[in-house]
């Protein structure tokens, strides 16, 4: 496995690939240009990042290996999610490892904003005594109005409140219904704006947030106002930030972020006597870049290893209750996933009921690691990530049921596999004393999944099983476990559990036995 590190991914996280096995190679600078990291990811499982190196969908149109992208740290806008979606690559960020970082960049803008301080520090080394003019005020007391209110804003909501201020927020992502979170009040956009004598964004970059403040809303900002933006570039319109400070209309701002990074030298931004501009410091302690890096190399390891989704936003969420349920089905859906394309190799319709204790199992990330199962033999691109979006595009249904009897287990799936002739088959499985299938086409037998695997059916008679394990033993083949079931009508279903892959020339070889009816390895 290979991993490719760009902008300056944390040693201690490389150190956990390493550890790993995996080869790591790292980019000496960013890589801007899509043709060259494109010929980069051509022998790249998984990929890392900052925000300076581009991840556009024409980079990924040739990266056959690569299964994840990681974000060292929280906004992925530097990456084309639908392109990686739809070509099965997951996309993960690190979302708490700079939350700390971020909040406290931002409110060291609020102060250096409030106390005049980038101005007075190039004032004292030019060999002056600004005093004249650098007339702060102080933060206790004012209002403070949170656009964003995740991890980070509920952060600096937390600390601003500390310090005396009264805060409200605003978060587009919450629902209108929600009357506070975390105690602090809610306001629309406009009420906000309106009331706040700081405004401080901490939301990311979408179609729907790009320009959220622009002319229009800018002037629904209360006079005087000051405005802070360690978030994303392009929140705010910049062109109109410059008409509200000139005007008056605004008192001042700073901004850690910018539509277009680094910032043009000739940027009218720079030379504004009312503004405070970092480049983009927002996450650059040594604290959150050893945090970002180990939290995001074992989300991709993780991944790699057993398929946990921790991190990933091109896939349903789960929150730790909810991981510890469903990790330890994963394996068993991805084999399932298999049995069930060896079964019924073109499904028209598949239908998985989660039968049993259902209360705490989110089945919608095992839907999907069976849905790839299935559908991943006649392609390397399905994988979680795009597995319903390709049964969609092959014309699979795909449905799902929590609840119901559990036919004395704790939980028990049951999935239903249709072809296009009507043909259906039926898998029900369980992980009670381990992963594997209880009964076949209403027939019980039981055999674990994850191994190697003969599947027989054959006459109901007797010395046929003895017949079959002389063959299986003269070719130095050992049984693991052998399950038979009745099907009762004068035959029977066979699972074979091997020790290791058997021949082509010898399964030819038992499907030539008197009464074996069939016989597939699995």
């Amino acid at each position: 496995m290979k991993v490719l590190a760009c902008d300056g991914i944390h040693e201690d996280g490389l150190s956990l690939f390493r550890d790993a096995g995996w080869e790591v190679a790292v980019a000496s600078s960013p890589i801007k240009d899509a043709d060259v990291l494109a010929a980069a990811l051509a022998d790249v499982d998984a990929l890392l990042v900052r925000s300076a190196t581009q991840v556009p969908g024409e980079a990924l149109a040739k990266a056959g290996r690569l299964r994840v992208i990681g974000r060292a740290g929280a906004g992925v806008d530097t990456i084309d999610v639908d392109a990686a979606t739809a070509r099965g690559i997951a996309v993960m960020n690190a979302a708490d490892g700079n939350t700390r970082a971020a909040a406290e960049h931002a409110l060291s803008l609020l102060f250096a904003l409030a106390r005049h301080v980038p101005r007075a520090d190039a004032g004292m080394k030019a060999g002056q005594w600004p005093k004249a003019g650098l007339t702060g005020f102080e933060l206790e007391g004012k209002r403070l109005g949170v656009i964003g209110l995740g991890r980070i804003g509920g952060t600096v909501a937390r600390k601003a409140r500390g310090i005396g201020m009264e805060v409200a927020a605003h978060d587009p992502f919450l629902p209108a219904s929600a009357a506070a979170h975390g105690s602090v009040p809610l306001m629309t956009l406009p009420e906000l704006l309106a009331w706040a004598d700081v405004v401080t964004l901490h939301i990311p970059r979408t179609k729907d947030t790009t320009h959220l403040l622009d002319a229009r809303t800018l002037a629904l900002m209360k006079p005087g106002a000051y405005l802070v933006n360690a978030a994303r570039g392009g929140l705010v319109d910049e062109a109109a930030l410059l008409e509200a400070l000139d005007s008056g209309h605004l008192a001042g701002a700073a901004l850690d972020t910018f539509a277009t990074e680094p910032l043009p030298g000739d940027s009218p931004l720079r030379g504004h006597p009312k503004l405070v501009l970092t480049p983009h410091l927002g996450a650059s302690t040594g604290e959150a870049q050893q945090a970002v890096s180990t939290i995001l190399a074992r989300e991709v390891l993780d991944y790699f290893e057993t398929g946990a989704v921790a991190g990933c936003v091109n896939l349903p969420p789960l929150s730790a209750e909810a991981a510890r349920e469903v990790a330890p089905w994963m394996p068993l859906m991805s084999a399932l996933g298999r049995l069930a394309a060896r079964l019924v190799p073109a499904p028209v319709r598949l239908h998985l009921t989660y039968a049993g204790r259902g209360d705490t199992l989110d089945p919608r990330p095992l839907t999907r690691l069976l849905v790839a199962g299935l559908l991943g033999g006649a392609s390397s691109r399905v994988t979680p990530v795009n597995a319903l979006q390709e049964a969609a595009a092959r014309g699979l249904q795909v449905a799902e049921t929590v609840g119901g009897d559990g036919d004395g287990f704790d939980r028990l799936l049951r999935l239903r596999i249709e072809g296009e002739s009507g043909d259906a088959r039926e898998i029900e499985a369980t992980l009670h004393r381990g992963p594997r299938v209880v009964r076949l086409d209403g027939v019980e037998i039981e055999f674990d999944p994850l191994a190697h695997l003969l599947l027989m059916q054959n006459v109901d008679r007797p010395g046929l099983v003895g017949l079959v394990g002389s063959h299986l033993g003269a070719a130095g083949i050992n049984i693991v476990n052998f399950s038979l079931g009745a099907k009762g009508d004068g035959e029977a279903l066979a699972a074979i559990t091997v020790d290791r892959q058997v021949p082509e020339q010898q399964l030819v070889a038992l499907r030539g036995i008197t009464g074996v009816l069939s016989l597939e390895a699995l």
